[in-house]
């Protein structure tokens, strides 16, 4: 077996680029920076006019499907057929699902049939365990195998080193965030010559983001203000006519879809970011306000906590405020606590600044996965 064959990884991801989440996101940033792995990625062609084999930065990616609805539901089967074939060309050493459900079960099939090839699961997403009950309790026992199969796990936040446990998972496992690109969104100048207060979101608009009590906590905001909201979602037209509903049409702004490389002057408009989550994998988009030098506002849900601390329980430096869930009068409050407190605000911002200048690099994040890597492919050849 030569050198350049034992350290080839195939990767399990559902969405992959052109579709950008933290996941997709991550899974670029993270291989881009590490040349001493070869990594293949099979992913769903979620439309016919992708191509069914690309190279993406260090990346060679597989398409499986036909761009239909169906291919979501069938990605399990169609990648583990994929990976089988691709197999007996490159003999992989390292399988790495990227989240735990449709990508977990197609590396689960791939491990099963294969239990010498090494699989690392990666823990992205912030669903709750009454969603992912929902979605799982008929096939819960072959759910449950997707986390108690693999030979490594690394979650991007607490919250989900306790879901692994509570799973029944057993081995390794170690906290490596997602990360932020600190120069893309590093704040190069502030727009505040403005007549109102800038109350930004950048959320996919489903209901586990809580934009609804945002919307709401408009009602109880007794300043000039406008809440802008990036991103679409299946929960776009409730929201809408939630805003006709309060009559503040002309206090809140859907920007839609925006191209990433475009957020930072978004950013650079805000006086304060907002994310009231119900549940949270961790946030990637408090990383890139906190980047671009915006005081925060969070839920103490998930992973938040792994980044954010309130003054008021911070036992070191405070790096932003903590609001209630389903709370728009204690959201209002929080806005309002910023917005009138130069002090605090100054604080946060800094503080948060300094914490992912620290922390949240990619090129930090990228050295301990590759760690990782390398450990596991040690295992793999030893």
């Amino acid at each position: 077996m030569s050198n350049n064959q034992e350290k080839k990884v195939l990767i399990f991801s559902m969405t992959y680029l052109p579709f950008i989440g933290g996941a997709e996101i991550a899974t670029k940033e993270i291989t881009d920076r590490i040349d001493n792995f070869d990594f293949d990625l099979i992913t769903a062609r979620l439309d016919k006019k992708l191509e069914k084999e690309e190279r993406i930065g260090n990346i060679n990616v597989y398409r499986v499907g036909q761009g239909w609805a169906l291919d979501k539901y069938l990605f399990p089967f169609l990648a583990y057929f994929k990976a089988k074939k691709l197999h007996k060309e490159k003999n992989y050493q390292i399988i790495q699902a990227i989240m735990a459900f449709y990508s977990g079960l197609a590396a689960l099939f791939f491990k099963l049939k294969y239990p010498k090839v090494k699989y690392l699961l990666t823990m992205q997403s912030g669903d709750s365990d009454f969603f992912i009950w929902i979605r799982t309790w008929f096939w819960h026992p072959i759910y449950k195998m997707i986390y108690t199969k693999p030979d490594y796990i690394q979650a991007i936040s607490n919250f989900l080193v306790k879901r692994a446990r509570d799973y029944g998972y057993k081995g390794e496992i170690e906290v490596i965030p997602n990360g932020v690109d600190l120069d893309l969104f590093k704040l190069t100048e502030r727009i505040d010559n403005k007549k109102e207060k800038i109350i930004l979101t950048v959320s996919r608009l489903v209901k586990k983001n809580g934009i609804d009590d945002l919307i709401k906590a408009g009602q109880y905001l007794d300043f000039p203000f406008k809440i802008l909201i990036i991103g679409i979602g299946p929960d776009e037209e409730k929201l809408k006519k939630l805003v006709k509903k309060l009559k503040l049409q002309d206090k809140v702004i859907f920007q839609g879809h925006i191209d990433y490389k475009e957020l930072p002057k978004y950013y650079a408009l805000a006086d304060v970011f907002i994310r009231p989550s119900l549940t949270e994998g961790l946030g990637n988009v408090f990383l890139e306000a906190m980047t671009a030098y915006v005081p925060v506002i969070g839920t103490n849900v998930g992973g938040i906590p792994d980044f954010l601390e309130d003054p008021s329980t911070s036992s070191g430096q405070a790096t932003g405020l903590f609001c209630e869930v389903n709370n728009p009068k204690d959201i209002a409050e929080k806005i309002k606590e910023i917005l009138t407190n130069d002090g605090l605000r100054k604080t946060l911002s800094k503080n948060g600044y300094d914490l992912v200048q620290e922390k949240y690099g990619w090129d930090k994040i990228s050295q301990q996965m590759e760690l990782i890597f390398k450990k596991i492919n040690e295992n793999s050849i030893s």
